[in-house]
């Protein structure tokens, strides 16, 4: 996602997170708990998280969009067995490959083998790195057409699921020839390419995504509007991260609104438009009296607790705590299906 300044308001209060609506029950999926987002700034270098995926354990691989090459960290987070909260974030260490940043997005991991997959939306390829961060020299084999996505609102969502043996990835915004993309000049929905690789890293069959219309209604000063994650769950399912991001000229009324959609491409015919069910919306912000604006980009599935529900961890992109205002957050959202 393209970098959103935002003026430094150091002096503004912190306040608590803004009210959440979760839609429990939607699509067979319960939403159990949403827990209050943290950050770690001690512990976690600042950053511009955009993808993260579990490795097992407590160790989860990161990517930021704007580090200083191409590769990932590793992040040891610690999440409460019992609650799903997380309790604490360090960082283990940076996996370079030792080429330039290609604007690292989306991250997938495959356990069999051992290798993560990085989605880059400076050249919209997603390539195969070993555990020690360097390229193996695979990557997903592409259509075509994604070469025609552009860096501002290219390959973004990354997902891996060792039960279905599937990837599936997404751009962030509408592909030239699939439509106009939305903004607020343009209040159209977003159709989006779900598309899945199987193993052997080749392509299957795609299926159409609309996206909500924008909820903008003035002009911004900054604007970001897009999937910016997928999440592949066991039964073929996919949660769909819906991300849309005000920035105000005033900079006090901006804010960043978050939904999450459950899609079933199994149970669609390939190509066409999926239906969606909501399963949770809710919005952070910045102003005098909201002072937790988290432009959350990654998003994969964690441990199961010992109530046996699962957990689902959000990361931000804070754009390097630009300003020292904004703050990487993490976010858990304890799930049960």
């Amino acid at each position: 996602m393209a970098h959103l300044p935002i003026a430094a308001l150091a002096l503004l209060p912190a306040s608590v997170e803004s009210a959440e609506s979760p839609d429990s029950g939607s699509a067979g999926i319960e939403v159990v708990r949403v827990n209050r987002q943290r950050s770690f700034g001690s512990s976690v270098p600042a950053g511009n998280y955009s993808g993260v995926a579990w490795l097992g354990g407590s160790r989860y691989a990161v990517v930021s969009d704007k580090s200083a090459g191409d590769g990932f960290y590793v992040f040891d987070i610690d999440i409460d067995s019992v609650s799903g909260k997380v309790r604490g974030v360090s960082n283990k260490g940076f996996r370079s490959s030792g080429t330039p940043n290609r604007d690292q997005e989306g991250i997938a991991y495959e356990p069999r083998r051992g290798r993560v997959y990085v989605s880059g939306e400076k050249d919209n390829r997603v390539l195969e790195y070993d555990s020690a961060g360097l390229l193996t020299g695979q990557q997903l084999a592409l259509p075509e057409v994604y070469a025609t996505a552009g860096s501002r609102y290219g390959i973004e969502a990354l997902t891996y699921n060792t039960s279905t043996r599937r990837f599936w990835l997404s751009t962030e915004s509408t592909l030239p020839c699939d439509g106009r993309q939305a903004g607020y000049e343009a209040p159209v929905r977003n159709r989006l390419r779900l598309q899945c690789f199987d193993d052997s890293l080749k392509p299957g069959p795609f299926f159409y995504y609309e996206m909500d219309v924008p909820e903008v209604g003035r002009k911004p000063s900054d604007y970001a509007m897009g999937v910016s994650e997928l999440c592949a769950l066991d039964d073929g399912r996919l949660l769909v991260m819906e991300r849309e991001f005000f920035v105000s000229p005033s900079k006090l009324s901006s804010w960043v609104n978050v939904k999450l959609f459950v899609v079933s491409p199994a149970d669609s015919l390939r190509g066409c438009l999926l239906p969606k069910a909501k399963l949770l919306e809710f919005k952070t912000r910045l102003s005098l009296f909201k002072y937790n604006l988290a432009n959350y980009e990654g998003m994969c599935l964690g441990p199961r607790l010992a109530g046996g529900e699962r957990v689902l961890l959000l990361v931000s992109d804070s754009q390097n705590r630009y300003g020292g205002v904004l703050k990487d957050y993490f976010k858990t959202i304890v799930l049960r299906f």
